[in-house]
């Protein structure tokens, strides 16, 4: 059933709890446990969610950056320097 446990050493175990907690306090101690499990549940799959929300908000912040870098960087035309004209004398 719970791997090594069997049925005889489960009601042992849940003997031993009746006579610790007695009868009265069973239904609060089982009441606190579900709740401690709900909300241990409940924490990891909010936390699953942010991570999953981070990633995803990582990507779209990645993504146009990535397309920005591949873009080729377009240079202006090297400036040749070119001598200037000679002034042309009639003699």
């Amino acid at each position: 059933m719970f791997g090594s446990l069997g049925f005889t050493e489960l009601i042992l175990i849940l003997f031993i709890v009746l006579i610790i907690f007695g009868a009265g306090k069973l239904p609060q101690l089982g009441e606190g446990i579900g709740k401690a499990i709900k909300g241990f549940k409940k924490s990891v799959h909010e936390a699953e969610a942010i991570e999953a929300e981070a990633q995803a908000a990582q990507e779209q912040t990645a993504a146009p950056q990535q397309a920005i870098q591949s873009q080729p960087v377009q240079t202006a035309a090297p400036v040749v320097d070119q001598p200037a004209p000679q002034p042309v004398s009639h003699a």
